[in-house]
């Protein structure tokens, strides 16, 4: 160390204890004797040999601070000393120690420079505390004359003026939390008034304001209930989103699509949507046949409410099966005309919406632009997606009615009645999706199949019959009788169906270019059934007893009959001039009046030839 002193002082350096007055002076340093200037001159300088002499010594020396060297360098001497031995093991450690300090020395010089800034860096140090300390002691200077200055009753001021204001806050606050309070009870007003948007955002202003005044223990069951009545809110919209699916109207589905986009939720409605659709398919059917099967049952047993609609089906009597078919197609076209018109909505709502965004776009709200954008197209592919979808559940419905009653005994009015329904269901899913509606034409196909070949089996044995029995005379038809007469033509007049006739309908109506879905879109439905007259059922070809009118008939028959004035034995059909008896084959009053209408009719040259069996033919010409 005293080395390590000496050297410092030769090159004029002064330790950091120097630079601080207030720490303690530091020892004197020794001046290095002839000897030790002679032993640091004989030193190698080489500096491979120095660091070979430094590895050269003992582990030991460099174990720890309180290491005693001396102890340890006595402890080693052998019994037996040595003065030669003693000499070269001191020259040894005189070497070792003279290494070290020159290292020592060495490395002062390398770091003398980052000394000489550490030390500069102390000294700022020191200036800086000393500028703290005059500003800290010019505060407190400050403070008392402050404390001087100030009265307590200034002070008293200022604290009332305080606590006025936070007394002014607090009342604001208690206020705005009493409204809070009482915003259940406008909640379920305008949730009864249907106003579902301003509900929502009601509710959501309120949970805004909530979180304002978290802060009061009263505000966490406050947002508790009112997280419970958004929850309710969403409730109630769903079930009149539901509604929408049998009766569509655009004041009540406008506020349903409004609410759900204060909730963010455009897209789970649309999702939720389709749900209540199927919902409503599966139920209106349902509902229709269960309501004629129980009107059949005559009784309230409620066993058919537990049978499955496949079940429920084979349970319509044959009298109630075309009934229940119209109606049953006409509550599913209240289903699809609700989606129609569904889709109609998003339609001119998309089209106002990007009207809206063309005019006012400059850039301000892009994010919120796309957002809008992307609900708009995922509504769109989710309705275009869900019209096949809604037209194969009223397929698999309409299928399993269709099938579940066997139509072979039904008369073939009713029959040809049953196949324009279809059609007309078949042309709505047309005009609905596209479809050429597989489903239904395959289940048709099947009940066709099976009835018409009961038909041909029941008409060729009433064919046989006829032709077994018949008499082969003169059918007595009107002289005007036409094929279109009979009522398995009428067909060829006009055309048998269950919506209004073409007569009745009104011109608009009848245009090719005007869909169902448009015709009917405002009311009205191609399902209703028109009662016809009794005598579009009726068949007027046979003449009244060979006569053309029933007025012919009176008055041939007043000319047959126009003898009572004639004496008693004259009207007799054949009198004996000599014994004035009739004789016992005699021809009755019937018998000449048939004679005389066979005369008439042979008279009748306008009047077709044809018997029974003819009539029989042509009726299953058709």
């Amino acid at each position: 160390m005293q080395k390590i002193k000496s050297l410092m002082a030769r090159q004029g350096l002064r330790s950091p204890q120097e630079s601080v007055h207030d720490l303690s002076p530091i020892e004197n340093l020794r001046i290095p004797s002839k000897e030790e200037l002679r032993e640091s001159r004989e030193e190698p300088t080489d500096p491979q040999a120095q660091q070979e002499i430094i590895n050269s010594i003992e582990e030991v020396y460099f174990s720890s601070d309180s290491f005693d060297i001396v102890k340890y360098e006595l402890e080693r001497l052998p019994p037996v000393l040595s003065l030669q031995e003693l000499e070269e093991y001191r020259d040894k450690l005189k070497q070792q120690q003279a290494a070290v300090s020159k290292k020592v020395a060495d490395l002062i010089l390398e770091k003398q420079p980052a000394y000489v800034e550490e030390l500069e860096r102390v000294t700022s140090l020191q200036t800086g505390l000393q500028l703290a300390a005059v500003i800290c002691a010019n505060g407190r200077r400050h403070l008392n004359i402050a404390k001087e200055g100030f009265t307590q009753t200034s002070l008293g001021l200022l604290a009332n003026q305080r606590k006025r204001q936070l007394l002014i806050g607090l009342l604001k606050s208690l206020r705005t939390i009493k409204t809070l309070q009482r915003t259940d009870v406008r909640l379920s007003e305008m949730l009864e008034e249907e106003d579902y948007p301003g509900a929502i955002q009601l509710c959501l202003e309120c949970q805004k304001a909530a979180s304002t005044f978290k802060h009061y223990s009263c505000i966490s069951e406050l947002n508790s209930k009112l997280q419970d009545t958004l929850e309710q809110i969403e409730e109630q919209l769903d079930v009149a989103l539901s509604k929408i699916c049998k009766n569509f109207d655009i004041s009540h589905y406008t506020k349903v699509q409004q609410a759900y986009r204060l909730l963010g939720k455009t897209q789970t409605a649309m999702d939720q949507l389709h749900m209540h659709f199927t919902q409503a398919i599966h139920n209106t059917v349902f509902q229709v046949v269960l309501g004629y099967v129980e009107l059949c049952a005559g009784n309230t047993d409620t066993k058919f409410q537990k049978l499955q609609y496949k079940d429920l089906c084979t349970h319509i009597t044959s009298d109630s099966y075309i009934p229940c078919l119209a109606d049953l197609c006409k509550a599913l076209w209240e289903v699809m005309l609700s989606y129609y018109r569904t889709m109609q909505w998003h339609e001119n709502h998309d089209q106002d919406e990007t009207a809206t965004v063309s005019s006012v776009s400059d850039g301000s709200n892009v994010i919120g632009t796309e957002e809008n954008s992307f609900d708009r197209s995922y509504v769109k592919k989710k309705l275009e997606h869900g019209l096949s979808r809604i037209w194969q559940d009223v397929q698999l419905k309409v299928k399993t009615y269709l099938l579940g009653t066997d139509l072979s005994n039904f008369k073939y009015d009713d029959f040809i009645f049953v196949l324009d329904v279809i059609s007309r269901l078949m042309q709505v899913g047309e005009e609905f999706c596209g479809s050429k509606s597989e489903v239904l034409q395959e289940s048709i196909r099947k009940q066709s199949v099976n009835y018409f070949k009961t038909y041909h089996r029941t008409r060729l044995e009433e064919l046989r019959m006829f032709l077994e029995n018949e008499t082969w005379e003169l059918c007595p038809v009107k002289s005007s009788f036409s094929i279109l007469q009979l009522h398995e033509f009428k067909f060829m007049e006009q055309s048998r169906s269950p919506s209004v006739s073409p007569s009745k309908q009104p011109a608009s109506a009848i245009s090719t270019a005007v869909t169902l879905f448009e015709q009917y879109c405002n009311g009205g439905n191609p399902f209703e059934i028109q009662a016809e007259s009794k005598d579009d059922e009726t068949e007027d070809v046979l003449a009244s007893n060979g006569y053309e009118s029933d007025e012919q008939e009176k008055s041939a028959y007043q000319e047959y009959d126009s003898d009572s004035d004639v004496p008693e034995e004259l009207k007799r059909d054949y009198v004996d001039e000599q014994t004035g008896d009739a004789p016992m084959k005699s021809i009755s009053r019937e018998t000449l009046r048939s004679r005389k209408r066979s005369d008439y009719n042979l008279n009748k040259v306008n009047a077709p030839i044809l018997t029974n069996t003819t009539l029989n033919v042509v009726r299953l010409v058709v």
